[in-house]
């Protein structure tokens, strides 16, 4: 089984993203399915399990929590701060004092007294990051988490966090529709020894094909604030979509497989973190390491989908603004 190492740890390359069992994509799933679905992907070989404070304002971590505390000593626990449910409202906050509350309230919440791996989710602009990783660095010290990182963070910060305490992991978008790390990001954790944690590596569910008309979304869908699932975007990249399903026809497997195992083979460092609510999907999404593609196939397919074809940006400029990460002008 293909392998990926995250600080001391070292696991089955594929994790699985817990975000969509309670967050984001409309109305959560029964948590006697989302159980079901958690429990399924420890059966497969699933090690790597990621949650955060903010999905479903702790909802997230406390199913996680809950269903997962019997294989506590088989699972590698990633979890965020930085970004919380505060009154009802998301919100930003990198303040030391306010990651150490975040911190006490996960790890009730996950039923356990130490997190694997824990990230700063967002970097609050009003903060030095330095500030804010010193905080993590005793978190370290007092035993509570076990590995530094952050997500959605540029090359620059990756360097200023690092020089305060060593970062495991940098968690951000990367498919074959966000290329982003590919500016700097994916040779500055090459070079530092960091873990780049491909969140949303199908491209929200695109590139699986699952999501053919964005009006179908459920209003509390986040993609329907995406850019890339709204008018005129959306139709130039269904074309896009259209010549990658006749790549993995041609490879011989799903377009998913084939989305992740571009992923897989971009760098030892990479490790994707797909979520989905099937379990048929989570038993697709698992197979890929057993699946082979060409290195002709996976280069039409890097052609055909990259920042040179793809319409429209990642996020609305709200949201852009919040993160760190280098984009392409």
């Amino acid at each position: 089984m293909m392998q990926r190492r995250i600080a001391d740890w070292q696991g089955p390359a594929i994790g699985l993203g817990c975000m969509n069992l309670s967050h984001a994509y409309g109305t959560p799933p029964d948590p006697a399915d989302a159980a079901e679905l958690l429990l399924r992907a420890h059966e497969l070989g699933v090690r790597h399990f990621d949650t955060a404070a903010l999905y479903g304002f702790g909802m997230n971590e406390d199913l996680v929590g809950k269903v997962l505390k019997p294989l506590r000593g088989e699972i590698f626990l990633a979890s965020k701060c930085g970004m919380t449910g505060v009154g009802g409202k998301r919100v930003i906050d990198g303040r030391p004092e306010t990651l150490t509350a975040t911190l006490e309230e996960a790890l009730q919440r996950l039923q356990t007294d130490h997190i694997d791996l824990y990230y700063l989710h967002r970097w609050d602009k009003s903060v030095p990051v330095e500030d804010s990783v010193g905080a993590m660095a005793r978190m370290v010290e007092q035993g509570k988490i076990g590995a530094i990182g952050l997500s959605e963070v540029s090359a620059d910060t990756l360097r200023k966090a690092h020089s305060v305490h060593p970062v495991a992991a940098v968690q951000t978008e990367y498919s074959l529709w966000t290329r982003n790390p590919e500016i700097a990001l994916l040779d500055t954790c090459r070079e530092l020894g960091t873990a780049l944690v491909a969140f949303s590596p199908l491209a929200r569910g695109f590139l699986a094909g699952s999501v053919t008309d964005p009006e179908a979304l459920e209003p509390r869908d986040i993609r329907r604030n995406m850019p890339r699932f709204q008018s005129p975007h959306f139709a130039v990249n269904c074309r896009l979509r259209d010549g990658f399903r006749e790549l993995a026809a041609e490879a011989g497997c799903t377009m998913s497989q084939l989305a992740l195992r571009w992923l897989l083979e971009r760098d030892p460092c990479v490790i994707p973190i797909p979520g989905t609510r099937s379990l048929a999907h989570l038993e697709e999404n698992l197979a890929t390491a057993s699946v082979g593609v060409s290195e002709e196939i996976l280069m039409k397919a890097s052609k055909l989908i990259g920042p040179n074809t793809v319409s429209g940006p990642r996020y609305g400029a709200a949201t852009q603004a919040e993160i760190d990460t280098e984009d392409y002008v």
